[in-house]
């Protein structure tokens, strides 16, 4: 996450911009309409009507109209005051809608944006933040494009538009008034936008302690059985109790700068209404300017005034739309470390032979020292079934992240059936591979849309054999609505045994020629495991298998065994073969008591 000082820079703004922008651009007619609307607006109600009442003034100060005289004379005054205010309130209620319009589209595309972007971005860019502070940030900026759109619709053009006007109507009237006016307003405009400007970087600042306030809540809430399973909800409220004070602290700082420079903003509306008032009692008497005009004059000047007034709590506003922007801003620029090729091809997988060629790799966060693989080669015949064995932290996981493409090299390549994996597109990468994670994934959906993920257009037939094969259909048809079952947020309805089956009937489904098996069989119960090694034997039968195995008797019937050490190959060959040989692949299986080989 940036850093507070960097809160609230131009470029950044500049980006929001160009974001908001370029949705609004989809829909340009409807904006045409919200602009029309509001000049509309602002003319008839807030200029033509005293433009008409000045002239009745005048009128009526020209000499006395007899009562049978009223209605022919000032007739045609009535009916245009009637007129106008008809055609104002029209323009309001088009103004509304208009508005309304381009918020509701604008939420869509900006909310699309969003989602499509974070959701093409690589593990690293996820791993690295909180997933409730990106929620929490999406959907302030596009909150911030909302705002933004009402305060220029409601405030910036209609204040605009009034100063244009009042000094475009009053200027062949009182061109001296209008002379000072024009520079008061400028002196106004310039004070006020150098002093919200430094309010800019607050606001930033204060949105990111909101988001950081996010993000605790939504890891504390999300791990909530850790937390009291280990009795540490005093020590996560003190976690929340930290960010919620960082949060009061930046709103308290936002609050008294914003208070300071409204009372700077505030005395000079006060210069600007005494201004007027000298003029309108004097304007008759210096420059025999007539009593109607002085009327608009005030009229005017005051309408001004008060949409200055409100200037204030405009730029307010606006520093807080960019500033809640910001971090989804610089989150939507961040460019992906994972990225297709342009019109990068789909990859055919006739056979399933894999090449890890010459691979170099270390995470975006370290250094080129810590390394995780350095010219790593390792040939996987098509059909063969590979076991992955070594101590935690030897590289065996970040290899299938590799395969899968969730990171891309640092050196070398990774060929299926001679295909580059960098040049191909990633999900035709992704749909050949079937992954089961050691912490199953499973979405807070039903079991039918759990399993059928990979597939979703899978029959039930097809769903009912893949959980049975899982030996999973069992339990299923015990849960209250069967296949139709909620699971809960990442399965926490299920049993950690039953959430693997569930990840592992996926798999089966999905029929991908690649199978990636990352500890699947870890949180199952001996018996249950035994069910599930036959599933798998018949799953990768015919398929090229990664498997990666702690419990050494999950891959001690594989075809072939290679045991990683620091993100080297140390050993390669089948299990009797590497016992026999004594090296580190029989001591790992010497440790472990009651291993064995049951179909050696």
């Amino acid at each position: 996450m940036a850093s507070p000082s960097s809160h609230g820079t131009p470029s950044v703004t500049h980006r929001a911009l160009h974001y908001f922008w370029g949705v609004t651009c989809i829909q340009l007619p409807m904006f045409a309409l919200d602009v029309a609307a509001t000049l509309g607006y602002v003319f008839f109600l807030t200029f033509a009507n005293p433009l008409i009442v000045g002239a009745i003034v005048d009128r009526v100060g020209a000499g006395g109209v007899a009562a049978e005289d009223v209605l022919p004379v000032f007739g045609p005054y009535i009916a245009a005051l009637v007129a106008v205010n008809i055609a104002g309130q029209v323009c309001s209620k088009l103004q509304d809608y208009a508005c309304a319009k381009l918020e509701i589209r604008a939420g869509y595309e900006l909310g699309r944006l969003a989602f499509d972007t974070l959701s093409n971005q690589s593990m690293t860019f996820h791993t690295n933040r909180f997933g409730g502070a990106l929620v929490s940030s999406t959907q302030k900026f596009i909150s911030a494009y909302s705002l933004l759109m009402d305060n220029f619709t409601y405030s910036a053009l209609p204040t605009a538009s009034t100063a244009v006007l009042t000094i475009c109507m009053l200027a062949p009237l009182a061109p001296a008034f209008v002379a000072v006016l024009v520079v008061v307003l400028a002196a106004y405009v310039a004070i006020v936008f150098k002093l919200y400007r430094k309010i800019l970087p607050i606001n930033a600042a204060a949105s990111a302690a909101q988001n950081r306030l996010s993000g605790e809540l939504s890891d504390s809430i999300t791990n909530i059985l850790a937390v009291k399973t280990a009795g540490r909800e005093a020590y996560e409220q003190g976690l929340f109790e930290q960010a919620n004070q960082e949060v009061r602290a930046a709103d308290s700082k936002r609050m008294r700068r914003t208070v300071k420079t409204g009372a700077v903003t505030s005395s000079l509306i006060v210069c600007m209404m005494g201004l007027a008032a000298v003029f309108i009692a004097g304007g008759n008497a210096w420059f025999g300017i007539s009593a109607g005009t002085l009327v608009m004059m005030f009229t005017y000047t005051n309408s001004l005034t008060g949409r200055f007034n409100m200037l204030s709590q405009m730029f307010q506003q606006i520093n807080r739309s960019f500033g809640e922007a910001h971090d989804l801003t610089v989150a939507l620029d961040e460019p992906r470390l994972v990225a297709d090729d342009p019109d990068a091809p789909a990859l055919e997988v006739p056979a399933g032979a894999i090449d890890f060629v010459d691979v170099d790799f270390h995470y975006a966060d370290a250094s080129a020292q810590d390394a995780v693989f350095r010219d790593f080669n390792l040939h996987i015949p098509a059909g063969q079934r590979v076991g992955l064995v070594g101590r935690s932290g030897s590289g065996k996981t970040t290899l299938t992240t590799l395969l899968l493409r969730l990171a891309d090299l640092t050196g070398g390549s990774i060929l299926i059936d001679g295909q580059d994996i960098a040049h191909v597109s990633q999900v035709s990468l992704r749909q050949h591979i079937a992954y089961v994670p050691q912490e199953p994934l499973l979405f807070h959906r039903t079991v039918r849309e759990n399993i059928a993920y990979g597939r979703p257009d899978a029959t039930e037939d097809e769903i009912l054999r893949a959980a049975r094969e899982a030996n999973a259909l069992e339990f299923i048809e015990r849960l209250p609505r069967g296949l139709d079952t909620q699971v809960g947020e990442r399965g926490v309805k299920l049993s950690g045994g039953q959430r693997q089956r569930i990840a592992i009937a996926r798999a089966i489904l999905m029929d991908a020629p690649i199978l990636v098996l990352d500890e699947a069989t870890s949180a199952l119960d001996s018996e249950s495991e035994k069910l599930i090694q036959d599933a798998l034997e018949n799953l990768m039968r015919g398929r090229t298998s990664l498997v990666i195995a702690h419990r050494l008797s999950t891959v001690a019937a594989l075809d072939r065994i290679v045991v990683i050490r620091d993100g080297e190959i140390v050993e390669d060959g089948r299990h009797a073969d590497l016992v026999d040989a004594g090296g580190e692949y029989a001591q790992l299986w010497s440790r472990q008591s009651g291993a064995f080989l049951g179909n050696e």
